[in-house]
């Protein structure tokens, strides 16, 4: 077994490593980057892009088979599951190329192959060829889909993960999460004539928790999709091709049905169990996640930081972007350690209506700033360009902050909610008020519009604050 010796080691060459890697070597320290599978990124592989090609091919069904209504006769639908898995594919294979060409320009003696384990907080085993006695170490090891032993059911079991490496179309699949993963695969392989069943726990949707909002997408959601919330798979059995999956309501109703795949889209946990964390002494949360500021992201007052998904906060690719390079920062200039930018919350779930928030959630506002927020909202049922678009379904809710009128967030499910999402986040992050967000320009017809009258439903609450006022009626979990 050799050994080496670097100022910085980087563990895991995702996104957050990468972008470690890259801002400690600008730091101007000597720099290791160790990746136990293929360098690379989640998004790149098996996460956004590829998911965004299914939705897209998924888009394409839906507008042949929704465009009668607008007169427009486009015939029988037929839908190529080779054609479309091959194009999937095919990109998603043409945008990890991209990653790996970047990766293959950092300089060899910079990339070390292995999994590797603290012996202690400056000394990291490499499979067992390389010990690596460092000054500092960003932990960037990712996360893994969640799939609990007893669904283990061969090869009828799968994760996200998999989905992207089919050759053609299943007929029918059984997704367990009604999270941001499970519906927009869900409803993207249902549009592409799949039949899909979707098990929700309890009654959350996404990254949802304003309780107006959550009614709005379980009711939109469940009238396309065969969407059954408080509901929990409680048996798994492999039958030749297919898995026997029996589910059980909270009213104690039982089924049992048969389906090609069950995916298990129940959430990821960070790669951290066998980093040897016991010895590097640092104190680590009930999930075994080590404690860390968010700002500086690093782990207590020692030399090692840690970013993206292995750190459990927000498991999204510009998050994971924004810590790597906060981490590696830090840990080229250590002990002079300092606060680097986060920016607003953002989160986008690509259904139809797509999901987004934006900025402080409902949740967090009932914490922080309780009974010292207005809300309001608007319903794009009525809005103009969402009707004529045949897209008018969904709510957007709006918050700002009494006294000052700062606007602090929105949560919605709403037609090109991902483009609202972001007018929303930047306006937040700039800590505008809703008075000067209504001096920003709105063309006509646009679905924007249907922000304008939230904003000015907000105004007239911020207007108007009630003595006693606490829109938190109810701020415990969805159930």
């Amino acid at each position: 077994m050799k050994t080496i010796k670097t100022e910085v080691a980087v563990i895991g060459g995702g996104t957050a490593g990468m972008t470690a890697y890259r801002a400690a070597s600008s730091g101007g320290k000597k720099t290791v980057l160790i990746e136990g599978n293929q360098f690379g990124t989640t998004c790149a592989r098996v996460g956004c892009m590829p998911s965004k090609l299914l939705i897209s091919a998924a888009d394409a069904a839906h507008a042949v088979r929704e465009a009668a209504p607008f007169g427009v006769q486009a015939g029988e639908l037929k839908i190529d599951g080779r054609a479309v898995m091959a194009r999937v594919r095919s990109e998603r294979d043409r945008f990890v190329g991209f990653v790996t060409e970047a990766v293959d320009d950092y300089p060899a003696e910079d990339k070390l192959h292995g999994y590797a384990r603290f012996l202690s907080p400056t000394r990291l085993q490499v499979d067992e060829h390389t010990i690596v006695e460092t000054e500092r170490v960003v932990i960037a090891t990712g996360s893994s889909p969640i799939v609990p032993e007893e669904w283990r059911a061969g090869s009828r079991v799968i994760t996200s993960d998999d989905v992207f490496y089919w050759d053609d179309l299943p007929t029918s699949i059984a997704i367990a999460g009604a999270g941001v993963i499970g519906l927009e695969l869900g409803q993207a392989l249902h549009r592409l004539g799949v039949r899909v069943t979707i098990f929700g726990r309890g009654g959350s949707v996404a990254q949802l928790g304003d309780p107006e909002v959550l009614t709005v997408a379980r009711k939109v959601l469940k009238d396309e999709l065969d969407l059954r919330f408080d509901t929990k798979v409680v048996k798994v059995e492999q039958h030749g091709e297919q898995v026997t999956v029996t589910s059980e309501h909270k009213n104690g109703e039982s089924r049992t049905e048969h389906f090609d795949f069950l995916l298990s889209a129940i959430g990821r946990k960070p790669n951290l169990d066998q980093l040897g964390l016991e010895h590097t002494g640092l104190v680590r949360d009930h999930h075994g996640v080590p404690v860390f500021n968010k700002y500086t992201m690093q782990c207590g007052d020692s030399a090692i930081f840690i970013g993206g998904d292995a750190d459990d906060e927000r498991p999204l690719l510009p998050e994971a972007a924004d810590q790597g390079r906060i981490a590696g920062d830090n840990a080229a200039r250590y002990p002079d350690v300092r606060p680097g930018l986060r920016r607003t919350p953002l989160g986008i779930a690509f259904t139809d209506p797509q999901i987004a928030t934006a900025g402080a959630s409902y949740k967090e506002l009932c914490e922080s700033h309780p009974g010292r927020f207005a809300v309001a909202q608007v319903s794009f049922e009525n809005q103009g360009r969402s009707r004529v678009m045949l897209q008018n379904k969904g709510l957007l809710r709006v918050y700002a902050e009494y006294r000052s009128g700062r606007f602090l967030g929105a949560e919605m499910i709403a037609p090109r909610g991902e483009h609202i999402g972001h007018l929303l986040a930047w306006a937040a992050q700039a800590g505008l008020s809703v008075s000067a967000m209504l001096d920003m320009p709105f063309y006509h017809p646009v679905v924007e519009e249907g922000v304008r009258t939230a904003l000015r439903h907000l105004a007239h609450e911020l207007a108007n604050e009630p003595k006693h006022d606490d829109p938190c009626v109810d701020c415990t979990p969805a159930p």
